[in-house]
């Protein structure tokens, strides 16, 4: 059996359940309510839902063409026929019903918004309203007028928009969102072997340039830190704050902190990168980086 034939067992086996219990009277629905109202009595409550647990099939029938599953229209129906029963009046000589098929639309519309797009569609209560009704008042203005559309010079949205006294732009835009449907990347396409994402653009570089660059930077760091090895403490500070500092430091500056002068301090650079340049040059010739060159002093 598979999990279609699974699901649809099931329900029809919750219908047969349902349909054993017998429905109430006026007068055993008022006093089993005013019993939970009077007394908090959960098994009085218990026997007001199972009794009009077949109410909310019924409505929830009424939103199969969601597109959703109807266990879950009736689960979220049925959580609505509790909250009606806690809040039940039993003095207002109205069935309980009546009543709860309040509360049974409100919960299934929340469910079927909710699960419609990650996007949020009908926030406000017109939008709600419209998203609702726009498929009911579409087939039925279709009926009467045949060949009326969307597509056939906006006949359709006037006649729409005027039914549900809203503006033509909120049913085209109503429309828009109730037909752009929410799409997994990882979704397969026709050819069940590649996905949505494979076939998104993106502005970022090719993955194996990216790991080529990333190697490269890896190899000519490691490169560097070996040649400033073999950089005496001085020539290494010197180069630290001439060549990979900010810069800001002068030769006047590394000489005053040498206690020696900006000449000396000029030849250290000197010779440091020029021992720079020698290690690396063939790591430049490798991978086509430009001959090393030493920075200019700056007073």
């Amino acid at each position: 059996m598979n999990r279609t034939n699974g699901a649809s067992s099931t329900l029809d086996q919750y219908l047969r359940e349902i349909n054993k219990v017998s429905l109430l009277t006026v007068e055993e629905e008022r006093r089993l309510a005013r019993e939970y109202r009077n007394e908090g009595k959960t098994r009085a409550a218990h026997k007001l839902v199972e009794a009009n647990l077949r109410f909310v099939v019924k409505v929830a029938f009424e939103y199969r063409s969601y597109g959703l599953r109807m266990a879950d229209l009736i689960q979220e129906g049925n959580i609505g026929l509790m909250k009606a029963v806690q809040k039940f009046d039993p003095d207002k000589e109205i069935r309980l019903i009546s009543y709860a098929v309040w509360w049974i639309r409100a919960y299934i519309q929340n469910h079927i918004l909710k699960s419609w797009s990650l996007v949020k569609i009908g926030t406000t209560q017109a939008q709600r309203k419209l998203f609702f009704s726009l498929a009911r008042t579409r087939h039925e203005i279709e009926r009467v007028t045949p060949g009326a559309s969307l597509e056939s010079e906006g006949i359709d949205v006037q006649l729409v928009a005027k039914k549900l006294r809203v503006r033509a732009s909120d049913v085209i835009e109503m429309q828009q969102r109730m037909e752009g449907r929410d799409l997994s990347l990882d979704a397969p396409v026709a050819d069940g072997t590649s996905t949505h994402l494979e076939f998104t653009p993106s502005d970022a570089d090719p993955q194996d340039e990216e790991l080529g660059r990333a190697e490269e930077d890896a190899i000519v760091n490691r490169r560097v830190d070996e040649a400033m090895s073999h950089l005496d403490p001085r020539e290494r500070h010197i180069v630290e704050a001439r060549i990979m500092g900010d810069g800001k430091e002068t030769l006047r500056d590394l000489g005053q902190h040498f206690g020696f002068s900006r000449e000396r301090a000029r030849q250290l650079e000197s010779r440091a990168l020029e021992k720079l340049r020698r290690d690396l040059q063939p790591l430049a010739d490798e991978i086509g980086y430009p001959t090393a060159q030493g920075a200019e002093a700056s007073e």
